[in-house]
């Protein structure tokens, strides 16, 4: 008789612990960092120059494993444009400005061109010769976890914010659970 295996088995992930760090079930951890970017494109040449080599620098500076990780969803504009004709009807000296627009709004939508993206960086804790087995106190190797990857945050971080990009710790237990979520069911929708 064929066993059936629960999706908890398949998982490669244990448990979310706390300061927004994910135990997987090899023995390594994990955590994440959201990135709100900056729009490259807008730099002048010499913002650009400026950005490339700050990130040359946290590509050397950044000894350690990383995953970027970009998620894109599709965005619904009806509420956009229900507020659009809101604002058209307190003020009517623009009404064709604004029928244009949510014209061209009502476009988009229709043909589902609209689609907002998130940046993450996942990185890693794994240290073979420290393991949780040969450390008396669970508390003591987790303490060694923590310091380690909030280090390497930190260094993220910093790196990235010359590049001029914001750099958020993805430490919420619900947050953590919805970018999960999302990344292994990116067919279907996060509850909003």
């Amino acid at each position: 008789m064929k066993k059936n295996n629960s999706v908890q088995e398949w998982l490669p992930f244990d448990e979310i612990i706390e300061e927004g760090i994910i135990k997987l079930k090899n023995e390594k951890y994990i955590k994440i960092a959201k990135i709100i970017p900056i729009n490259y494109e807008l730099k002048s040449d010499l913002e650009k120059e400026a950005i490339l080599n700050s990130y040359k620098i946290f590509l050397k500076t950044c000894d350690f494993n990383i995953q970027i990780l970009i998620q894109s969803k599709k965005e619904n504009l009806n509420n956009h444009i229900l507020k659009l004709e809101e604002e058209k009807n307190k003020n009517n000296k623009l009404n064709n400005i604004y029928d244009n627009y949510i014209n061209y709004i009502k476009k988009i939508n229709i043909e589902n061109k609209s689609s907002s993206k998130n940046f993450y960086i996942i990185f890693d804790f794994f240290n073979p010769d420290l393991n949780s087995k040969l450390i008396s106190e669970k508390e003591n190797y987790e303490k060694i976890v923590k310091n380690n990857l909030k280090e390497k945050f930190f260094k993220i971080k910093e790196c990235l914010s010359r590049c001029g990009n914001f750099v958020i710790d993805v430490n919420e237990y619900e947050e953590i659970k919805d970018v999960l979520f999302s990344f292994f069911n990116c067919r279907k929708k996060i509850k909003e």
